[in-house]
């Protein structure tokens, strides 16, 4: 277990806290076949902490995304980051029996977390007692934000197109969903094969959530433009917030962290307006009669050179 503290610069009106972190800390799953390593993150002081649980991009590792993590943990979270068995760290093959069911590992990945927030807590040095387990959000980029999705309620089309499983978790309260993929009607010909679970229906997506998508994000696997991302927002019940990023392809400026092959619109300032509006939004979502949200809501609405737009319902 390694552990840290850095203090990160200004991103709010708020100082930003001393961070520490522990990793890993090692969950035991032998149904898994592999154990779940997981990343916490928090502020070196203060009670009452609230929880994100954020799952990674295809590929990453509770190491990534620094960006979010770091910045929501020195503004008052508990941030907390499993890495899943698609990881590039862990380097399962392709073939691999449990290649097929990755995306509903990931899910478990998610609820263990939850059910076990008492090791996590006690993992870092200091944090115990210090956390709010009655506000709990759910986030992710990409495929972790479909995985992050089901906890709010979005659900997998089984062939025929009815509604699989439902996995919605009442624990959680709001999420933040950067990059989500839409509706499987517009899948290209390789994911329809490949990708059989990229098939989601969002009209039980009740839980409040952010969805975050860049105008110019064009994905191999969809046959749509941009607006493929936006089919979250569009196509689940309210209460819901669409923040659309100007210029921004599927790494929203660098959220994945600075300076990856992966970033190829990178944008400080982009990912400066990410983090104070995530924050916001998860301020207000977790806090009743918060108004962080409503405050920079009216900020970037009224800025003469916004990055990007709101939309409600």
């Amino acid at each position: 277990m390694s552990e840290s503290a850095v203090t990160l610069p200004q991103q709010s009106a708020d100082a930003p806290a001393t961070v520490v972190s522990a990793k890993p800390v090692v969950m035991p799953d032998p149904g898994r076949g592999t154990d779940l390593h997981v990343r916490v993150s928090a502020p070196a002081t203060g009670t009452g902490l609230p929880v994100v649980v954020f799952s990674h991009g295809f590929g990453w590792s509770m190491d990534g995304y620094a960006p979010l993590a770091d910045h929501w943990a020195a503004q008052g979270f508990v941030v907390v980051q499993p890495t899943h068995l698609d990881s590039r760290t862990l380097g399962i093959p392709a073939d691999d029996p449990r290649t097929p069911k990755i995306w509903r590992i990931r899910v478990h990945d998610l609820t263990r977390v939850l059910d076990d927030l008492d090791v996590l807590e006690a993992a870092v040095p200091g944090l115990s007692g210090r956390v709010d387990r009655d506000r709990v959000a759910v986030a992710g980029h990409s495929w972790g934000a479909q995985t992050a999705s089901t906890l709010l309620g979005a659900r997998v089309l089984d062939a025929d197109g009815a509604p699989g499983e439902d996995l919605s978790d009442p624990r959680v309260k709001a999420g933040v969903l950067f990059a989500l993929t839409g509706l499987g009607d517009d899948l290209t010909p390789f994911a329809v094969e490949h990708l059989p679970f990229l098939r989601p229906s969002f009209a039980a997506m009740t839980t409040p959530a952010l969805i975050v998508a860049g105008d110019s994000d064009r994905s191999h696997l969809s046959t749509r433009g941009p607006d493929w991302f936006t089919d979250p927002y569009v196509h689940s019940p309210g209460p819901k917030s669409l923040l659309t990023l100007f210029g921004a392809e599927h790494s929203l400026g660098g959220i994945p962290g600075h300076e990856v092959a992966e970033t190829t619109d990178e944008s400080p300032a982009r990912v400066a307006l990410i983090q104070r509006l995530s924050t916001a939004y998860l301020r207000s979502a977790l806090t009743a009669d918060d108004t962080a949200w409503k405050a920079a809501a009216t900020a970037l609405e009224e800025d003469p050179e916004p990055l990007g737009r709101l939309r409600s319902k």
